[in-house]
């Protein structure tokens, strides 16, 4: 099982482990089935790579957002509004609400109703963050730099930029929206498929299938 870098795009094996992986691959009939040693099809190539693309492309920003105390302070307030609080049943409550803060509005390139359709909330948990919400509104902070994490509304964890007054930015970045985690979970698989395609015998040598 000796690696071979010598020519790591032809095979990364030694030769003794090549001559024992062609006598394996010659002798094993796989029930009937042969397998051939192909290079891979350079159109299943660009297959892969444009799946790749495309589902960046189409899940963009939906990955690795955070909820913030931003997209929730209409609502917050909304729940003083007599309209509300004259309404007994809880989900009758929340339609109201979700009704008076149907809005267009954008926080950093997306809107707030569809922000908040990826991280909804109940009746009950507007009703424990509540108080938080409000205490942030009255000390005048930004609440895009708060993230809502179960029932508790905390300062997020981001190091961003320096602002004007000299403290650090807590938005999530633009660019930050789990795609980092994900292009490294993609460069370990294709990394991983590359090493053990590349531990096979190079494609210049075809297996005779015991003829």
């Amino acid at each position: 099982m000796s690696w071979n870098f010598d020519k790591p795009l032809v095979t990364m094996c030694d030769a003794a482990t090549n001559e024992q992986d062609k006598i394996l691959w010659e002798k094993e009939n796989l029930g009937g089935i042969t397998e051939d040693n192909n290079k891979m099809p350079m159109p299943v190539v660009l297959l892969v790579v444009l799946t790749v693309i495309t589902a960046f492309m189409v899940t963009f920003p939906l990955w690795g957002q955070r909820p913030t105390a931003e997209l929730y302070a209409g609502y917050i307030k909304s729940m003083d509004n007599p309209q509300v609080k004259a309404i007994t049943n809880d989900e009758d409550a929340m339609k109201m609400i979700i009704e008076l803060n149907n809005s267009d509005k954008t926080m950093g390139g997306r809107s707030y109703k569809d922000a908040i359709e990826r991280h909804p909330l109940s009746m009950n948990d507007l009703r424990i963050i509540k108080p938080q919400v409000e205490a942030l509104m009255a000390s005048g902070v930004d609440l895009g730099e708060y993230t809502v994490v179960g029932n508790q509304v905390v300062l997020a964890n981001f190091q961003g930029n320096l602002k004007a007054d000299g403290s650090i930015e807590r938005k999530q970045p633009w660019w930050d929206k789990g795609y980092t985690i994900d292009i490294f979970y993609l460069t370990y698989f294709f990394t991983m498929v590359i090493l053990l395609i590349k531990r096979l015998p190079p494609s210049t040598w075809q297996p005779r299938h015991n003829h």
